[in-house]
């Protein structure tokens, strides 16, 4: 039986396990309502979708955040402009699949989610505490310090892999995110200082958390569910069990890729690599 195109849209972006695609459906759908309430207030004269910015994006002003505290998180899902939301999402987009190629889904969830949140407490530090970036109007929207957690993360963890891009051509990982760090930190003169600020807060927890990975500490176990206990009589092992690599092996081939680049792994290190992902997957 075939879907609907809604059915089929909200099955890629809910049920199918894929996070990249989830997190990409709920910025479209906050972006759409906003949209649609821009559009209304146009029309009758009203300020409902000021009040929604309100109430979604994240304030400098310290009393304001300590009536409005969800909005450390609604912050990193909220858009306004086209080329805004357009923009954060093909990273996300294209980081996110590189990610999963090595990672899991839990990790993903948690690093958008866990980025975005020290994103917003750089920004929402640095106004309060440092006298230059002092401003107590001062909003922040968007998910580009999650998308950065991501991206710098992934460049952590693959340094050399290579992205072809349309007018540079082929660049490394690595290099890419090094010169978004420059870019962002001349940015910190400009109009987009608090932007500039989560970016650098995003990007720095992406780091850690992969250097912590690194270290056998999974900060995304705080995310993985607790199994249920049951008991199973005379439990007998699968005949096509698979026997999935140790971690240390994991982290040589995580290694390898970082000096090498993926395609220098080999058919079984490969392989390795793919049933140690479902087996994380699994947990």
């Amino acid at each position: 039986m075939k879907r609907s195109f809604l059915n089929e849209l909200y099955y890629k972006a809910f049920q199918t396990g894929n996070r990249v695609n989830t997190f990409i459906a709920i910025n479209v759908l906050v972006f759409l309502l906003l949209g649609f309430f821009t559009l209304f207030d146009f029309f009758s004269k009203s300020a409902i979708s000021t009040t929604l910015i309100h109430l979604l994006a994240l304030p400098a002003n310290l009393t304001d955040f300590l009536f409005h505290p969800w909005t450390l998180f609604t912050y990193m899902f909220t858009q306004r402009d086209f080329l805004h939301i357009l923009f954060n999402l093909l990273w996300l987009y294209w980081m996110g699949i590189i990610f999963l190629d090595f990672l899991n889904n839990r990790q993903l969830t948690f690093l958008y989610i866990a980025g975005g949140v020290a994103a917003g407490l750089t920004f929402l530090l640095l106004f309060n505490l440092v006298p230059f970036f002092y401003s107590d109007q001062a909003l922040l929207i968007g998910s580009s310090g999650s998308v950065f957690a991501i991206l710098t993360a992934t460049a952590t963890l693959v340094p050399n892999y290579t992205l072809r891009l349309l007018i540079f051509g082929d660049i490394r990982l690595k290099y890419l995110v090094a010169i978004f760090i420059i870019l962002n930190l001349l940015g910190l003169s400009g109009g987009n200082i608090g932007g500039n600020l989560a970016h650098l807060g995003g990007g720095l927890f992406g780091f850690l958390y992969i250097k912590a990975l690194r270290s056998g500490n999974d900060w995304s176990k705080l995310f993985q569910r607790k199994p249920k206990l049951r008991v199973v009589k005379n439990p007998q092992p699968p005949k096509d069990k698979h026997t999935f690599p140790n971690q240390e092996y994991i982290d040589s081939i995580l290694d390898k890729i970082s000096q090498s680049g993926y395609n220098s792994l080999t058919k079984a290190e490969k392989e390795a690599l793919f049933n140690a992902g479902k087996q994380q997957d699994q947990k």
